[in-house]
């Protein structure tokens, strides 16, 4: 890798730092971003969010798809602040570079002084800027399609026994951000790798992807979660930069399917599995008023995989 590892880090303060981060494109990063921040504005607390990718801009073009859908509609959606750090065409690394983090100290701070989360969506590429957000990470979430092209980032395995050979490039990137984040400040990153488009039927090579990535969990240090299916729904939100979390707000015309709320179960289940610090009064907040809903996800989920395991679920 060509891009140099940041050094000392800008001040946090109380904020709790999330990181979407894979080299791979197209693993359900934006989605996932966007859904954590809505959940997590949802649940009252404050939110701030960064695109590191201002070539794709996936996750500000959600944000904009959505202000705009709340303007024209009248609907007021919770929104985080949001900001988008450009990456330098200076004409030296070392230029460019200290542009860059010039610009991602300064909206750091100042996100970090006036919310709860900062949740910062990192480019499908190594560069010095998605290099800067895993270093400055609390929560780094890999999502990751379940396939054995996307472990390739991750690790290495025999094509014959299905044993890993070791760790891959991206791997080796998060294990250099974590030993510099110990030095620096005694604190840890809790990485976490999520797969995302699971199907819901238990094909050999579902079976084992999820045999190495327990093994590559055991030697390197992650936590496995259950991620989102593949469902149409997604895809379907961005345009109006609507979430699940969305649908049952006052001015949100939309038909709740069983694949909806399946889905929204889906992301749920992944705000347990983070385990967030989430401030006192919000804390009690998320109990008291998803506990029944969360139920009765639980049990429509259940009906929907019965569904989908006779071939007639529509998501």
């Amino acid at each position: 890798m060509t891009e140099t590892m940041p050094e000392a880090m800008p001040d946090k303060g109380s904020a709790h730092i999330v990181v979407l981060g894979n080299e791979k494109g197209g693993s359900g990063k934006t989605t996932t971003a966007m859904h954590l921040i809505a959940l997590l504005l949802h649940e009252g607390a404050r939110v701030g969010s960064m695109d590191l990718d201002s070539r794709q801009r996936s996750l500000t073009r959600y944000v904009e798809n959505r202000k705009a859908w709340a303007e024209a509609n009248g609907v007021n959606l919770v929104m985080p602040d949001h900001v988008v750090i450009p990456r330098s065409d200076a004409d030296t690394v070392s230029e460019a570079q200290a542009i860059e983090r010039a610009a991602f100290e300064s909206e750091f701070n100042r996100l970090a002084a006036n919310n709860d989360f900062i949740v910062i969506d990192c480019p499908g590429a190594d560069s010095y800027l998605s290099r800067l957000g895993h270093a400055n990470a609390d929560t780094l979430i890999t999502p990751m399609n379940d396939s054995f092209v996307d472990f390739d980032l991750l690790g290495r395995v025999d094509p014959q026994s299905w044993k890993i050979k070791g760790p891959s490039v991206y791997s080796e990137m998060v294990w250099e951000s974590r030993k510099r984040r110990v030095m620096r400040d005694g604190g840890k990153i809790d990485w976490v790798v999520m797969r995302n488009r699971l199907s819901s039927l238990a094909a050999k090579n579902k079976r084992r992807v999820e045999g190495v990535l327990e093994a590559l969990a055991t030697r390197i240090g992650f936590r496995l979660a259950p991620g989102v299916g593949e469902r149409v729904i997604f895809r379907e939100m961005f345009p109006s930069g609507l979430t699940l979390l969305d649908l049952r707000q006052e001015g949100v015309e939309a038909q709740m399917s069983m694949s909806h709320v399946a889905a929204r179960a889906e992301v749920r289940a992944l705000l347990d599995v983070l385990d967030l610090p989430m401030p006192a009064a919000r804390a009690d907040k998320l109990v008291a008023e998803t506990a029944p809903e969360a139920q009765a996800e639980s049990a429509s989920s259940s009906e929907e995989a019965a569904d989908e395991a006779t071939g007639s679920n529509a998501g």
